[in-house]
């Protein structure tokens, strides 16, 4: 099934692989998306589904050295050489639009701000990138530090970040995406306000588990006004505890937001499972309530190979499967997860900065009995992810294989 189409939205995935989002801090001045970034996502063309590396929305939603933004006018058109050379390919996109909240520094900050949450609360330990020296991303020299504390969102300053997604989504349909994700997970703003532990509001955005799915709500809603049905996905992270984001009730929390995406009639939900070495696998009783509480795709992204990600779309509890750092030295994932060609292992230390070291020059396969990187095996680059889960009934009224 992994090499079969899926409608998503108003078109027909050519497979049902993902290219989940990677930041790999490439932009150039001014946060612009270059043509050396064209070339890296017009090389992952292959995929069903690009979705783009975090994007912020404003100078205030940055959280990290050299990664792209499409607030301005100049970011629009980089982002447009992207979406060409992509579908140029035969390729779909679309762009996760990002606040990273407290997840940022003041470096990164206009005028040295401190950044801004759901609360005043500092993640010890979260730590950013900052380009320390000023040297530029060509440079690839940053140096990971602890976020600064942040201050607390007022209501009228909410109101204002919810404008500039829905700005975004606007920006991001004039540079040619397909669609949009929102990144509400893995402890960044969206997440700061649903999770009970990041939380510590006393006014209509806390407290309640209505009001702190609010912020998703309102920023769901306001971009799902702008791009229409079949163009909105959400990222969740469900069950981890990514960047001091901890909710006590998880479980309950997670399925109201899906019902939520569910009423205003998202394409996809995004769900980021745990992907460290020995991570715990996510409860099939949540997975099947996941289906019967959102009809539309779900993507699911973590540490899977072919075989566990074939397993999973058999079962029923996924639509399509993401595959992250295996894109990062594979730009042919796809064609080699088929063919089941050796993957070739990427270098870590260039995941973060640079040039075209580390990013465009990985080599291709070109047939199922050439062994292309001697040093890799299939699946080398992720590790397995079991799955014991039930068959799942797929009657949601607006579910579409």
């Amino acid at each position: 099934m992994l090499f079969t189409s899926h409608r998503l939205g108003d078109f027909d995935t050519r497979n049902r692989i993902v290219m989940p989002p990677m930041t790999r801090s490439r932009a150039g001045r001014g946060d612009v998306a270059t043509e050396l970034m064209a070339q890296y996502y017009a090389q992952r063309a292959g995929a069903g589904l690009i979705v783009s590396e975090g994007t912020q929305i404003s100078r205030q939603g940055q959280g990290y050295a050299w990664t792209p933004g499409i607030y301005s006018a100049e970011q629009v058109a980089g982002w447009r050489k992207v979406t060409d050379a992509v579908h140029a390919q035969g390729g779909r996109m679309f762009a996760q639009l990002w606040h990273v909240g407290r997840v940022s520094h003041v470096a990164l900050q206009e005028d040295g701000a401190a950044p801004v949450s759901s609360s005043p609360l500092t993640a010890i330990g979260v730590k950013v990138f900052v380009d320390v020296e000023g040297r530029g991303p060509e440079a690839g020299v940053g140096e990971m530090v602890q976020h600064s504390a942040p201050r607390a969102l007022n209501v009228e300053e909410i109101a204002g970040i919810v404008a500039d997604f829905a700005q975004a989504a606007r920006n991001a349909l004039d540079a040619g995406f397909d669609g949009v994700e929102l990144h509400g997970a893995n402890g960044y703003l969206i997440n700061q306000f649903i999770d009970s532990q990041a939380n510590t509001r006393g006014d209509e955005y806390g407290g309640s588990l209505a009001n702190r799915l609010r912020f998703l709500r309102e920023v769901a809603q306001a971009v799902f006004d702008v791009v229409g049905p079949g163009r909105l996905g959400v990222r969740l992270a469900p069950l981890t505890t990514l960047q001091g984001a901890v909710d006590d009730t998880p479980q309950a929390t997670y399925l109201a937001a899906a019902k939520i995406l569910d009423d205003i009639g998202a394409a996809y939900i995004h769900i980021a499972e745990a992907d460290w070495d020995d991570a715990p696998g996510m409860p099939g009783a949540f997975r099947e309530a996941l289906r019967i509480v959102f009809g539309g795709s779900l993507i699911y992204s973590g540490r899977y190979t072919k075989q566990h990600a074939e397993e999973a779309l058999r079962k029923g509890w996924a639509d399509l499967i993401g595959f992250g750092r295996p894109f990062i030295a594979n730009p042919d994932l796809p064609y080699r997860l088929e063919h089941d060609l050796p993957l070739n292992e990427g270098d870590r230390t260039r995941y973060f900065g640079g040039g075209a070291q580390g990013y465009t020059d990985y080599p291709r396969g070109v047939t199922a009995s050439r062994v292309v990187s001697p040093a890799a095996r299939p699946g080398r680059a992720h590790g397995a992810m079991t799955s014991r889960f039930p068959s799942i009934s797929r009657t949601h009224p607006r579910r579409r294989t």
